[in-house]
């Protein structure tokens, strides 16, 4: 792994000073440096891509100075609107640095979820005219990041570095929890499926939380066919969950999304209550940071998010909620209302280190999936 300070250092002499973007474990000390280094406002955690790309353009057209976005390259999905209807050369041609991590990359084994995006990352560089060079070795990064300035200042556009693993992050992921008396994330999703049993739909948010409702649904007898793990697709397992609750209605479903992952798609909570899914119970697991990415700090605990989903439309109880007992007795009195519920449930840091991981045939998954709901009352 480069020396971040070296890199930050390098940057600085570049005059580049401003950073957006949204955590990925293959930038984990590259992110992680930022949160303790870089002053709010010089560094801001945007909500998504396309909002850090938007983020970046203000920057640049406020002080003419290059600006740094980072992301994982499944986040591309969500940056291609603005880099090609703002700032691509054809409209406002605004220049800035695209610091990509490579899941997915060929040349390693990932999860099927990255396997395709990994495969086109260099393909979508290449077709929205975005000239890139590949971080594969620490000696060469500042170059590459010199070339990279130099270069999105000569075209007046965005210019690319997508980053192999164990260049701007350590080979293993290193992570230290906070002590806190609440429950984690596995301990909610316990806590709920408890009361729930077969008689609901579960669905799981990207990342860690996917693997910790398999093994708990496996733990309380509950068959493949009542699980959807969203694992790619990051912030919208709410809106799987709204497609099947509308779908069913007579169906509970319940959806444990992630803190990050609600806000980075937050338009979806103002779409549920527009259509009054009132069998859809929403729960985010809101531990404040970005976990299965290196943990660096979300917006989950500083904004409200009972406050903003009550004014969309959502049935809450107006705080979050801490103990099991007062998630089960929510869960439990919420029928099937004209309005769907929404917990945000404040747990710790963690995850024990003997949890497996994930390891389904989704496919498989799929159609265990729609046989429960046909035949589900």
């Amino acid at each position: 792994m480069v020396e971040q300070k070296q890199l930050f250092d390098a940057l600085a002499k570049l005059g580049v000073v401003f950073f957006t973007g949204v955590p990925d474990s293959l930038l984990n000390d590259f992110c992680l440096y930022m949160v303790k280094n870089i002053p709010d406002g010089q560094h801001v955690m945007a909500a998504n891509e396309g909002n850090a790309i938007g983020i970046a353009a203000g920057h640049y057209l406020a002080t003419g100075n290059i600006p740094v976005v980072y992301m994982q390259n499944s986040g591309i999905g969500n940056a291609t609107n603005p880099l090609l209807s703002l700032t691509h050369d054809c409209v406002y041609g605004i220049p800035m640095v695209l610091v990509i991590g490579w899941r997915g990359d060929p040349a390693i084994s990932d999860h099927a979820q990255h396997k395709k995006q990994g495969e086109l990352t260099p393909v979508l560089m290449k077709d929205m005219d975005i000239p890139y060079e590949i971080l594969d070795a620490d000696e060469t990064v500042i170059d590459k990041f010199t070339w990279a300035v130099a270069k999105a200042k000569e075209i007046s556009s965005p210019v690319a570095l997508i980053t192999k693993k164990a260049i701007l992050t350590e080979k293993v992921k290193k992570q230290e929890y906070p002590e806190s008396k609440l429950m984690n994330r596995e301990e909610a999703v316990a806590a709920v499926i408890d009361v729930l049993g077969d008689g609901a739909i579960y669905l799981g948010t990207t990342g860690r939380a996917t693997r910790e409702l398999h093994e708990q649904l496996k733990a309380h007898g509950v068959g493949d066919g009542h699980e959807f793990q969203n694992v790619g697709s990051m912030g919208h397992v709410s809106s799987v969950g709204l497609g099947i609750a509308l779908a069913k209605p007579e169906i509970k479903v319940v959806v444990f999304d992630g803190d990050a992952a609600a806000v980075m798609h937050m338009g979806a909570l103002a779409t549920s209550c527009r259509y009054k899914a009132g069998n859809l119970i929403h729960i985010v697991l809101n531990n404040g940071v970005n976990e299965s990415v290196g943990g660096q700090p979300s917006a989950g605990y500083v904004v409200n998010l009972t406050e903003i989903a009550s004014a969309c439309g959502y049935v809450t109880i107006g705080h979050p909620v801490e103990t099991k007992e007062e998630l089960q007795k929510i869960v439990c009195e919420h029928g099937l209302g004209e309005m769907p519920l929404f917990i945000d449930v404040h747990v710790r840091q963690g995850i024990r280190s003997d949890m497996p991981k994930l390891n389904i045939d989704h496919k498989a998954q799929k159609v265990a999936l729609m046989e429960t709901i046909k035949n589900l009352r």
